[in-house]
Order: C-alpha cells, then sequence, then structure tokens
C-alpha cells in the first residue's frame, strides 16, 4: 500500500510539474504573427514627449514567421510605395531587422541602413519597436498590437 500511494503520490508530482512548464512556455510573448501599427511615440531621450496617432486611413502591418519578416504600410497621402521582406532576430529586448528587397524608396533606405536595430519591448498582445540615436537615446517608437 506504502508503494502505491508513492507511486500515485509521483505520478501526480510529475503531471504538475508537466503542466507548470507547458503554461510558463505558452505565456512567454513571442513576435511570431501578424501584427499592426497602432501608435507611434517621439521620446525627448528618455520619456516620451508626444503621441502621433494614425490618421487619414493610415495603415502599417508587419509580419513575423520562423525568422523572416515582411511590412507594408498604406498612406491616402503618400503616392509612394511602401514595404519589405527580410530576416528578423529578436531576444526579450532586442529587436534586428535585415531587409532583402523592398520598394524602391525602401531600397534607397537599405542601402544606407544595413540592420535597422531596436528596442523591443514586448508583451504578449502587443509590442514597441524603439529607434534609438548613435548615443543611445531613444528618439521614436512604432508601437503595435497583435491582430493573429
Amino acid at each position: 500500500m506504502k508503494k502505491l500511494l508513492t507511486l500515485i503520490f509521483l505520478m501526480l508530482f510529475l503531471v504538475s510539474a508537466t503542466h507548470m512548464t507547458t503554461s510558463e512556455q505558452e505565456s512567454e510573448p513571442s513576435l511570431e504573427g501578424t501584427w499592426e501599427l497602432i501608435n507611434r511615440f517621439n521620446y525627448d531621450g528618455i520619456n516620451v514627449s508626444d503621441t502621433i496617432p494614425n490618421l487619414n486611413g493610415y495603415r502599417q502591418v508587419k509580419i513575423y514567421s520562423k525568422g523572416k519578416v515582411m511590412w507594408t504600410r498604406y498612406s491616402p497621402d503618400d503616392p509612394n510605395e511602401w514595404f519589405g521582406f527580410g530576416t528578423y532576430s529578436n531576444t526579450m529586448d532586442t529587436l534586428q531587422e535585415r531587409l532583402e528587397y523592398g520598394s524602391k524608396i525602401m531600397m534607397g533606405v537599405v542601402d544606407t541602413i544595413e540592420v535597422f536595430k531596436f528596442e523591443l519591448q514586448l508583451h504578449p498582445n502587443s509590442y514597441s519597436q524603439i529607434s534609438f540615436d548613435e548615443d543611445g537615446n531613444r528618439t521614436f517608437s512604432e508601437n503595435y498590437q497583435r491582430i493573429d
């Protein structure tokens, strides 16, 4: 009887430990998915100094999947096409994107910036990619909400 109770206790413990590990993995935020820009922030170097909402039908969407990133932007007030495709990598507080190709105007930007580096604030259903200057001061951010 003692062996049976010990075996039952051990099985319950293993099932409980497995469930905790699975729950912890599910709660870890990930960039994998589809995101839409909800607004942008300007910074004074450290703190948010201004919020810029999306206006007049402006939309920007990013998709992250298996190390690849694709984004597109539509602005009725801008006749230029804006899109890009490439690779990305991230940690919990950094994001790097390297574009392989994009719209004509974006390829002009890629000629001067090989890797786009951001501070990353990642949450389960939102994230911010924060740009910084050469001194490490925050300049602006794009703030996204998960749509898939």
